[in-house]
């Protein structure tokens, strides 16, 4: 299953996290299905690490209003987002 990892700014840690934590259906649509890993760092960054089942359904959604309105209801500075798709692997 591939890996997405999107980081950005935020406006402010605690709206964040209540929004974010409220966006269990749009995560679905997603189809991330597995828990969502993420942080929030000093100076408002977050780093959320996502794994959808279905990597062409995920950006069509993550590129939809209703995502795009769900950010800006949790305070993503939507001009700071960065997207990394984890497509390699080294094992130790």
């Amino acid at each position: 299953m591939p890996k997405v990892i999107i980081t950005a700014q935020i406006e402010d840690p605690v709206k964040f996290e209540e929004g974010f934590r409220s966006h269990g259906e749009l995560f679905r649509k997603q189809t991330v299905t597995n828990p969502i890993t993420f942080s929030i760092l000093e100076g408002n960054q977050v780093a959320c690490c996502f794994e959808p089942e279905d990597l062409d359904t995920y950006f069509e959604i993550l590129n939809s209003s209703e995502t795009a309105e769900a950010m800006a209801f949790d305070g993503v500075k939507r001009e700071t987002v960065k997207i990394h798709v984890l497509d390699k692997e080294f094992q130790v």
